[in-house]
């Protein structure tokens, strides 16, 4: 429970009617879940319009308002909160709710068509050998230490998103490795959202149901390396055509990793087998068990990540080794006749294609 002035900060206020000063119980952009004492944020969907519900909300508990419109009939009892984008807000007022968690960990995002749930992965199950305590936030699933919670989206919405974070703090969680959509980078998902560091894997014609253009879905996209403060990283894909154009309004300090160019990390695949990858990473050499070139492009993505989160070079190396493919990316079955079987999640012509190359 939270005072309403309180988790008012840095908002964006444009107008409030009533009074500030009443405890928040929770807070719901979805009408059907209002709980009593909550603040109801009313958000224009792609499927219905929050405002609609405004007088339902508070027939079932709601004594506070956040909207972009303010309704005609005004009810004393009730505080109401104008704001320019109420989506944009709802992130800074979750964040303010659970006492900004992302401020207390090391958040890293990982965003790009391809690659994200291997990236993310394989980084939370490096930190937790390394030793830490380390949440995940992914499209398979949301994963505290060893506690497992169901995913809905790639990204959740800002409240669960919030509500998540501040349970890995509480439990003393140091790092969180999250995939970062397109779709959650214009829905404002991750308004309010401090991250150390962002990783950019590669770029595809995808999402363009949603898009509508291949320019908006590259806008999406570097938006939110653009959102990264001076205090975080920007790690780049040096080897897809987008890849530097994510970097070019950033404020966050900007690295490259490359299978094919010069970079401040680079790759090269020594062998690439069934049985698994041997690469040479910073003139070291290392075995995997991960297959695929695409596969060697993830691996030194979370190398270059870890090593810019202070983690020592020999180290990662000799415990990205010791990783297993991600379950349903590219997992490699072999029979006891000899026939080989291929499990891969690939949903995209680019994906499919690097799976059958």
């Amino acid at each position: 429970m939270k005072l309403l002035k309180d988790i008012l900060y840095k908002a964006g206020l444009i107008e409030v009617i009533g009074n500030t000063n009443i405890a928040i119980n929770a807070i719901s952009f979805d009408s059907r879940k209002i709980e009593k004492d909550s603040l109801f944020v009313a958000v224009k969907g792609t499927l219905s319009d929050g405002h609609k519900y405004i007088d339902d909300t508070i027939a079932k508990g709601a004594i506070a308002i956040l909207c972009e419109t303010l309704p005609k009939n005004i009810n004393e009892k009730i505080t109401y909160i104008k704001v320019k984008d109420t989506t944009a807000s709802l992130g800074i007022i979750a964040s303010n709710y659970f006492d900004t968690p992302s401020e207390h960990i090391k958040l890293v995002g990982v965003t790009g068509t391809n690659g994200k749930t291997t990236t993310v992965t394989l980084l939370f199950n490096l930190f937790t050998k390394l030793g830490y305590k380390v949440g995940l936030l992914s499209t398979v699933k949301n994963q505290i230490n060893d506690k497992i919670i169901p995913s809905t989206h790639t990204t959740p919405d800002a409240i669960q998103l919030n509500a998540l974070l501040r349970q890995m703090v509480d439990i003393g969680c140091t790092h969180c490795f999250m995939e970062v959509s397109s779709h959650a980078v214009v829905q404002n998902r991750i308004a309010g959202i401090h991250f150390v560091g962002g990783v950019f894997t590669n770029i595809t014609h995808d999402h363009l149901d949603y898009h509508k253009t291949f320019a908006e879905y590259i806008k999406a996209k570097k938006s939110f390396f653009d959102s990264l403060g001076n205090d975080a990283f920007a790690l780049t894909n040096k080897d897809d055509a987008n890849g530097e154009v994510m970097l070019q309004n950033t404020r966050a300090t900007k690295h490259t990793y490359s299978l094919r160019a010069m970079a401040d990390y680079k790759c090269r695949v020594v062998e690439n087998q069934f049985s698994g990858l041997l690469l040479n990473i910073d003139n070291h050499e290392m075995w995997s068990k991960l297959i695929g070139n695409f596969n060697a492009y993830n691996l030194l993505a979370v190398y270059a990540t870890a090593v810019l989160l202070g983690e020592e070079k020999l180290n990662v190396l000799t415990t990205l080794s010791s990783l297993s493919s991600v379950e349903g990316r590219f997992q490699y079955v072999r029979s006891d006749n000899g026939i080989v079987g291929i499990v891969d999640y690939a949903h995209t012509p680019d994906a499919l294609l690097n799976v059958l190359a």
